[in-house]
C-alpha cells in the first residue's frame, strides 16, 4: 500500500512540472480621452489606460495572451499586435477592414493568440486612422523558463519607445490632410517614453533611465513614430546590437541606431563612462527626394541615461548625424546579419517584383478640399483601397461574401507610363509556398525610403542595394540573412525578401509611413490554407466581427456576454473546422483555433542552456504568469506525509 502511495504521489509531481510552466497573460486596455501638458499648451489625446505610451505587455515565448479592449473613445478603433505571427488566429491581427471590423464606442473586443516561436521586442499600436500616434505601447516576449539569450545576460532592460507628437487632435490632423489630398502637417515635436524632453519650449518633464556603472544594459528601442524615420544615440556611449524586429542578429557594433517606422532594434550598452549623466537624443533621419516636396521636424527629443548617485544637470549631448545622412543609415541596414538559423527556405515557388510609387490621382468626390489631383500611391501601379464599410477582407472570405476584392494583384510593375489605377486587389498563396519579392523603390521624383511591414509573418533579406535591381547581378546572403518583419528600402534603392506562405489568412502588406495607407501603398497576400488538420484556418470565435453589419456586431455581442468564455487559442488540436469559404449564418457558431503545422520561425536561434537563477531578467516570467502546478505540488506533499505517517506506524 505504502509503495503504491509513493508511486501516485511522484506521478502527480511529474505531471505537476510541465504544468507549471504554462501561462495566460490577460490585460484590459481601456482606450478613452486624456489631457496631456505639452510644449506649452494642454492637447486632448486619446490613450490606453491613461498612460503614454500604453502599458507594456510583457510574456514569455509560448505564452498566450489575452486582451480586452474597451472603447470608450468617441472613435473606432482596432489594436495590431506587430510583428505577433498570429499563427492561425488572422482575427487577433488587427488592421481595421482587413482582418476585422472596427471596435465601435462604448463597446469591446477581446484579442486572443500565443507566441510561439518569438522572443524580443515587438510593440502594439492602434491600426485605424492616426490614432496610432498616441495609442501605442511595448510587447516584450523574453525567453520561456529555463532558456537564456544568445547574447550575455543585461544587468537591466530599459524600453525606449519613440514617438511623434501634434499639438493637435491627430484624427483632425490626418483628416485635414485626406480632405484637401496633401500630406499632413509635420509632428510638432518628437518623444522619448511619452516625453519630450528639456531642448522644447515648456519643457519640464523627460524620462531617466537610472543605470550602475559597470553593467549591461539592455535597451529595447522601438519607433512608433506615424511618418519619422529616426537617429538615436547616447552621448559617450556606444551599442551591440543584438536583435531586430525580435529576431536576433549577430553582434552589430555602432554608436547611431537607426529605425524606420515601425521596427525595433534591441541593443546592449556597457556603462563603462565616467560616471555622470548622458543625453539620449533622437533627430529625424529626412529621407525625401528633393527635399523641398516636404517639410519635415527637426526638432530633437532626449532622454537621459543616469549613473547611480550622480547629477543629470547637464548631461553631455551627443553628436547627432545629419538629417539626411543616407550613408549611415544604410550601413546601418544592410550591415545587419543573422545568426544562420534556420536556412533559407528554397526552391522558391512564387516570384514577384512590387514597384513603390508615389504619385497622383484625381480628387475623390469626397476630398471636398482637393484642388484637381491628389496625392497617391501604389504597389505596382494598384493605388490600394480598403474594402467599403460593410465587410473585412477576411470577413469576405470567411463568410463568402463576394465582390469585396478581387485577387488579380499583378506579379510585376506596369509598362512605363501606365496611369495609377484603384483597386482592392489581392495576391493568392498556396499554403507552404516560398515566396520571393523584390522590392524596387524608383529614383523618380518624388521618392523616400518606404518601411515596408508584412503581416503575419518575418522573412529573410537577402539582399538591398541602391540603384535598379538586376535579376542574376546581386549575390543573395543565404548563409546568415536577417530576419525581420519591417523592411525600410532605400528611395532610388531595393530590398529582396522570401518568406514561407505556411500562416492561413488575409495578410496586409503597407508602407508603414502612416499618411501613405491611406494614399494606397499597400495589398494583401491571401493565404489560402494546407490540406492537413494543422494547416487549415478554423473556424473564428464567436465574438469576432468579420461583417459590419448590426446583426453581426449584436451575434457578436451576445456571445461576448455569455456566462461561457471563449476559450483562448492553445497549442492543442480541436474539432476540424467548416470550409473556409463557406457562408456562415450570423449568430452561428464558431470553433477556436488549433495549433499549425509550419515551418521553422526565422526568430530563434539554438538555445543555450540557462545557467542564471530562476529570478534573472532573461528567464524570468513576465506579469500575468500562473503557476498551475502549485495544486498538484500540494497533492504531492500531502500523500508524502500520509506515506510517512503509515511508514512509522
Amino acid at each position: 500500500m505504502v509503495q503504491l502511495l509513493l508511486a501516485l504521489a511522484l506521478a502527480i509531481l511529474l505531471v505537476g512540472v510541465p504544468v507549471a510552466d504554462a501561462a495566460t497573460a490577460k490585460y484590459t486596455f481601456t482606450v478613452g480621452s486624456m489631457q496631456i501638458n505639452q510644449l506649452c499648451s494642454s492637447t486632448s489625446i486619446i490613450a490606453v489606460n491613461g498612460q503614454l505610451p500604453g502599458p507594456s505587455i510583457e510574456v514569455n515565448e509560448g505564452d498566450d495572451v489575452v486582451v480586452k479592449v474597451v472603447n470608450n473613445s468617441p472613435y473606432n478603433i482596432t489594436i495590431h499586435w506587430h510583428g505577433v505571427l498570429q499563427l492561425m488566429t488572422p482575427w487577433a491581427d488587427g488592421p481595421s477592414m482587413v482582418t476585422q471590423c472596427p471596435i465601435q464606442p462604448s463597446s469591446s473586443y477581446t484579442y486572443r493568440f500565443s507566441v510561439p516561436g518569438q522572443e524580443g521586442t515587438l510593440w502594439w499600436h492602434a491600426h485605424s486612422s492616426f490614432l496610432r500616434a498616441t495609442v501605442y505601447g511595448a510587447f516584450i516576449i523574453r525567453p520561456r523558463r529555463g532558456n537564456a539569450y544568445p547574447f550575455p545576460a543585461p544587468d537591466k532592460e530599459v524600453p525606449i519607445v519613440l514617438g511623434e507628437w501634434w499639438n493637435r487632435n491627430v484624427v483632425d490632423v490626418e483628416s485635414d490632410a485626406i480632405l484637401a489630398g496633401q500630406l499632413p502637417t509635420q509632428s510638432d515635436a518628437f518623444t522619448v517614453n511619452g516625453k519630450t524632453g528639456l531642448l522644447y519650449q515648456c519643457a519640464n518633464e523627460t524620462f531617466t533611465a537610472v543605470v550602475e556603472p559597470n553593467t549591461r544594459v539592455l535597451l529595447r528601442v522601438i519607433n512608433a513614430g506615424l511618418n519619422s524615420h529616426l537617429f538615436f544615440k547616447v552621448a559617450g556611449h556606444n551599442f551591440t546590437v543584438v536583435a531586430v524586429d525580435a529576431g536576433y542578429t549577430a553582434n552589430l557594433n555602432t554608436d547611431t541606431l537607426v529605425l524606420a517606422p515601425g521596427q525595433t532594434v534591441d541593443a546592449l550598452v556597457t556603462t563603462n563612462a565616467a560616471p555622470g549623466s548622458y543625453y539620449m537624443a533622437v533627430l529625424a533621419h529626412d529621407t525625401m527626394s528633393p527635399l523641398t516636396f516636404a517639410a519635415s521636424d527637426t526638432t530633437t527629443a532626449t532622454a537621459i541615461f543616469q549613473y547611480n548617485g550622480t547629477s543629470t544637470n547637464p548631461p553631455a549631448m551627443p553628436t547627432m548625424p545629419s538629417s539626411s545622412d543616407a550613408g549611415t543609415a544604410n550601413a546601418f541596414y544592410f550591415g545587419l546579419r543573422g545568426l544562420g538559423t534556420p536556412a533559407v527556405p528554397s526552391p522558391v515557388d512564387v516570384s514577384m517584383t512590387i514597384e513603390l510609387g508615389l504619385g497622383q490621382l484625381p480628387c475623390d468626390p469626397s476630398q471636398t478640399r482637393c484642388n484637381g489631383t491628389a496625392a497617391a500611391a501604389a504597389m505596382n501601379g494598384v493605388s490600394f483601397r480598403l474594402p467599403s464599410p460593410e465587410t473585412s477582407l477576411l470577413g469576405a472570405h470567411v463568410d463568402g461574401v463576394t465582390g469585396v476584392f478581387t485577387a488579380d494583384f499583378p506579379d510585376g510593375p506596369p509598362p512605363s507610363g501606365t496611369a495609377m489605377s484603384v483597386g482592392t486587389k489581392l495576391k493568392k498563396l498556396s499554403y507552404n509556398s516560398v515566396v520571393e519579392i523584390v522590392l524596387q523603390n524608383p529614383a523618380a521624383v518624388p521618392t523616400e525610403n518606404h518601411p515596408i511591414h508584412l503581416h503575419g509573418f518575418n522573412f529573410f533579406v537577402l539582399a538591398q542595394g541602391m540603384g535598379s535591381f538586376t535579376p542574376g547581378s546581386v549575390a543573395y546572403n543565404l548563409v546568415d540573412p536577417v530576419a525581420r518583419n519591417t523592411i525600410a528600402v532605400p528611395g532610388g534603392g531595393w530590398a529582396v525578401i522570401r518568406f514561407v506562405a505556411n500562416n492561413p489568412g488575409m495578410w496586409f502588406f503597407h508602407c508603414h509611413l502612416d499618411p501613405h495607407v491611406p494614399m494606397g501603398l499597400g495589398m494583401v497576400f491571401q493565404v489560402e490554407s494546407g490540406t492537413t488538420p494543422g494547416s487549415t484556418l478554423p473556424t473564428p470565435p464567436g465574438d469576432w466581427v468579420g461583417v459590419c453589419d448590426a446583426q453581426h456586431y449584436a451575434a457578436a455581442a451576445a456571445v461576448a456576454a455569455a456566462p461561457v468564455p471563449v476559450p483562448a487559442p492553445a497549442q492543442a488540436p480541436t474539432l476540424a473546422p467548416a470550409p473556409a469559404e463557406s457562408p456562415r449564418t450570423a449568430g452561428s457558431p464558431r470553433q477556436s483555433p488549433r495549433a499549425v503545422d509550419h515551418k521553422p520561425s526565422p526568430n530563434l536561434p539554438q538555445h543555450k542552456e540557462h545557467t542564471g537563477t530562476s529570478g534573472s531578467s532573461n528567464s524570468a516570467a513576465g506579469p500575468g504568469r500562473r503557476s498551475t502546478g502549485n495544486l498538484a505540488c500540494f497533492l504531492c506533499y500531502v500523500l508524502l506525509l500520509f506515506v510517512l505517517h503509515e511508514h512509522m506506524a
